[in-house]
């Protein structure tokens, strides 16, 4: 789990300097165990974006959430002022998918620099942008996810679903979350902490997908400690692609349990 900070869409233009000291304050007090800290900065080109990267306190910091990104240019700027700030090679860079023309840039985005981590779905600006009616469903969104989607697998992203708003309609915020588990999303983003144990149960691997995960590696090891070219479980034989699965299944519910 990571705690997003906002200075952006939540704050006012009247408040930005008030909510940039509270963000400042809320990461030198810490207290949040294992959980990644990321904090939205206003858009570069903005009125607030520079003060936001030279406020923040830099080593409490695990990434930097950029909005409205459309090119590689802005990500490629973002890491110059960073780079000239003296932000730490680890503190990544996210990006948030939610224009048109950054749907369509999203394998140009993705390839602009090592250190973005991570794409997250904007879908209000997103929705906004494209022209859709308030209630459109996630059809609406098919192409923009698709290509997202694509991109962060082809370069080894992390990919995050966006909000869902409606706070009183539990149904609802499940079966968002099971569709976007379904397409491959490694999560959600959450705009209240009741969203957050429904998340985890669905976005977290199933206990008899565990068991047959841990299966599917001792099968792996004693193959290969019995120096056996192929490993066999139930009947059917396991390769290296069906292991590799198997671990990544194991390592998101390990960071669950530690992070929840």
């Amino acid at each position: 789990m990571m705690l997003i900070l906002d200075l952006e869409d939540a704050v006012s233009p009247t408040a930005k300097d008030e909510a940039r000291q509270q963000v400042r304050a809320a990461l030198n007090a810490g207290g949040y165990g294992e959980r990644e800290l990321v904090v939205r900065i206003n858009a570069l080109d903005s009125d607030w974006g520079h003060e936001d990267l030279e406020a923040l306190p830099q080593s409490t910091l695990d990434a930097i959430l950029l909005p409205k990104v459309s090119t590689p240019d802005q990500i490629n700027d973002l890491e110059q002022r960073m780079n000239a700030l003296g932000y730490a090679p680890d503190c990544a860079i996210w990006a948030m998918m939610e224009t048109p023309l950054g749907i369509l840039n999203a394998q140009s985005l993705a390839a602009s620099t090592p250190r973005l981590a991570c794409f997250v779905m904007g879908t209000n600006d997103l929705a906004k942008d494209l022209r859709l009616p308030p209630d459109a469903d996630e059809a609406a969104f098919a192409t923009s996810f698709g290509l997202s989607l694509l991109a962060a697998r082809a370069y080894d992203l992390a990919i995050i679903d966006g909000v869902y708003g409606a706070l009183d309609d539990g149904d609802g915020f499940r079966r968002a979350c099971g569709k976007a588990a379904a397409l491959g999303f490694d999560g959600k983003t959450l705009v209240h902490p009741r969203q957050i144990d429904p998340a985890n149960e669905i976005f977290r691997p199933s206990a008899d997908a565990i068991e047959k995960a841990r299966a599917m590696v001792d099968a792996w090891a004693e193959a290969e400690a019995a120096n056996k070219g192929v490993a066999v479980l139930d009947g059917k034989m396991i390769e290296l692609l069906h292991v590799q699965a198997a671990k990544r299944l194991l390592a998101l519910d390990d960071a669950i349990t530690a992070r929840g």
